[in-house]
This record gives structure tokens, sequence and C-alpha cells, in this order.
């Protein structure tokens, strides 16, 4: 080939390579923005300078907290049981934000807790003017436990406040019985006194009288329908000489 030819095919190659640089350059300047939100997008370029792979992603970091809040709102809602992290009547709110009042402040929280109060009836009783016996419920205020029908017992013998005695409420359950055992077994409660139960000063009318508060007071739980009346863990049939305790007796039979 004649040098003149190549010199004219060289200049051919040049022009060619010149317009595809000039070509490229403004496809790149025509579509600049939409590079620029694929690489925003993407975080290609912050991920080549940050280090790349060794980067915590972030999606999945959100999608971790999502789950541990979901599994905090359902541990809120179901009350925590034996969590001793979290308190009794936890609402949903303070278990997403952390915390009752002041961070750190878990006597509080179990202070709260502690004072979660129950109202129930124990039946005492009142001899008016004429010499007539009238039975009164009395409501008592007391801890929310897992024993409610032993607590009601203990609150009835324990006998009126100071107040309710200015009322002129007494009651005929003598003083010494000790409460020993109290259980419930289909609808009827079986309940358990010290001896001192057999013993009452006030003779007949006080041996029916204490059975009755006995009674009336238990069976004021909805699954009691009579109770069974124990000393020392057995059946005895009479308190005084009539008084039937042999077997359940429900409140048509007072």
């Amino acid at each position: 080939m004649s040098a003149a030819r190549r010199k004219k095919a060289g200049g051919a190659w040049l022009f060619f390579w010149l317009f595809f640089f000039i070509g490229v350059t403004l496809l790149f300047m025509m579509n600049l923005e939409s590079i620029k939100g694929t690489l925003r997008e993407t975080r290609v370029l912050e991920r080549l300078f940050k280090g790349g792979e060794n980067e915590p992603d972030e999606a999945g970091d959100l999608e971790h907290q999502i789950e541990a809040l979901a599994h905090t709102a359902e541990r809120a809602e179901s009350g925590f049981a034996g969590d001793p992290n979290f308190a009794e009547g936890r609402s949903l709110e303070d278990a997403l934000l952390g915390g009752f009042g002041q961070a750190g402040d878990t006597d509080n929280a179990v202070q709260g807790a502690d004072e979660k109060k129950v109202e129930r009836s124990v039946y005492l009783m009142r001899v008016d003017s004429a010499g007539t016996i009238l039975w009164a419920s009395v409501k008592r205020d007391m801890p929310a436990s897992s024993s409610p029908l032993i607590d009601t017992l203990e609150a009835l013998i324990k006998g009126p406040s100071a107040a309710e005695e200015k009322q002129g409420l007494i009651s005929l359950i003598p003083k010494n019985v000790k409460l020993q055992n109290a259980a419930v077994r289909g609808n009827t409660a079986y309940i358990s006194f010290s001896e001192d139960f057999l013993f009452n000063t006030y003779g007949a009318e006080g041996y029916a009288g204490q059975r009755r508060q006995i009674v009336l007071t238990a069976t004021e739980f909805s699954n009691v329908k009579d109770v069974q009346i124990l000393i020392d863990g057995e059946k005895v049939n009479y308190l005084g000489e009539n008084v039937w305790i042999g077997s359940p007796v429900s409140r048509s039979m007072l």
C-alpha cells in the first residue's frame, strides 16, 4: 500500500473514533440524572469507598428491629408472666417506649403491680334493738392473688374493723380460730379450721351464726355452690348440739 493510501485510511479511523467518543459523551450527558439516581439507590460508589461487602445491611437491620418490636409488643399484651423485666399491667406503649416513667425505676414498677386490688365480700352481722339478727355483706379491698378464697376467709376471721364495730357489726366466729386450708372441688369448697371452731361462747345462735358467715362468704364465689366445713381436716357432724356440718351446706340450708 502506498503512503498516500495509508494516510487516507488513518484519517478515516481518526474521524470514526472522534465521532464515537462525541456520541458516547452526548448519550452520557442526556442520561446523567438517571445514572445519578441509580447510583444513589444502589449506593455503589459509597460501598466502594467504605469497604463494600463489609458494610452492614441497613434494610436487614430495619427488618430485624421491626421483628424485635413486634415480639416486645406481643409480650406486653400477654402480661409477661414470669418475666422479671416487666411488671403486670404494663401497657403496649410502655413496652415499646421502654418503661415506667423514669428509666431504671423498677421499684415503682413492682410497687404498682403489688397495689392491684380486688374487692371481695365477707359477711358480718348486727343485732337490732328488738334483738333481731341482721346479716350484712361488707366489702374488703385485698391484693389480687392466686388464692382468693383463702384470702377472703382470712379477712372474715379477722372480724370487723374499728369503723365497722362503731356501726354495730360483729362476728360470731370464735376469735382463736385458725384457717388451715381451703380448696374447691367441683362446686364444693372444702374448708378446714382448727379445733377452736367447735367452741362458741354464744351457744346455739353462735354456732348457727358462724356457720352462716362461712357459707355466705364462700358462696360469694360463682364457682362455689356449697361448703364442707372440716375440723383439722376431718368431718364433724355438728357444731354444738344441732348445727349440721356433716355434709356440704348450701345457702338454702341456712
